[in-house]
């Protein structure tokens, strides 16, 4: 018996010690590395909590690609959901500073707009065209969907191996004989 408890703590320092951890990707991060454009197509991007677009669907409209059909008092409502931790990538920068994530596996026209903000300390979060009574309006393809007030505080976030930040190069000479 006590024999195993210093093998399973071993067992778990290890899988601890090996995980990356996902950090805020930030104003400051950005501009410390000085990432171009295609220095970010090679980032993989991560959200912190869900996103959830909606959509009503006029009468007349059939063309769902991906998402979810709800009837919500006699109305169709077409719903995109993504998931915290899904993965995405850097299409292109719409603005300074403000970067085009996709999430879509399929479709690059699918993607959403993400921004530093000085309320979350340089923080991208998701921007939307407006946000009025909890509600915001943010593109996604070619149609305009409602997403919730607390999807503003949805941040980007990236795997980050910090042990790689510093790299210690070291030499022991031998030492000199006459």
């Amino acid at each position: 018996m006590y024999r195993i408890i210093p093998f399973m703590a071993l067992v778990i320092f290890s899988a601890v010690s090996c995980t990356t951890s996902k950090s805020f990707f930030t104003e400051s991060l950005k501009n410390n590395y000085n990432w171009s454009d295609n220095d970010l197509k090679n980032i993989q991007f991560y959200i912190s909590n869900d996103i959830v677009l909606w959509n009503e669907i006029q009468s007349g409209q059939s063309r769902i690609s991906n998402g979810k059909i709800k009837t919500i008092d006699g109305k169709k409502i077409e719903e995109v959901v993504i998931k915290a931790g899904t993965p995405g990538v850097f299409l292109f920068s719409p603005k300074k500073d403000n970067l085009a994530i996709s999430f879509d596996p399929n479709d690059d026209s699918k993607y959403l707009i993400f921004g530093p903000s000085d309320k979350m300390r340089g923080r991208y979060v998701l921007l939307a065209k407006s946000w009025n009574n909890n509600l915001g309006k943010v593109t996604y393809g070619d149609q305009i969907y409602n997403t919730y007030a607390a999807s503003a505080f949805v941040n980007l976030l990236v795997d980050i191996n910090r042990s790689g930040r510093t790299k210690v190069v070291s030499s022991t000479p031998r030492g000199r004989k006459i």
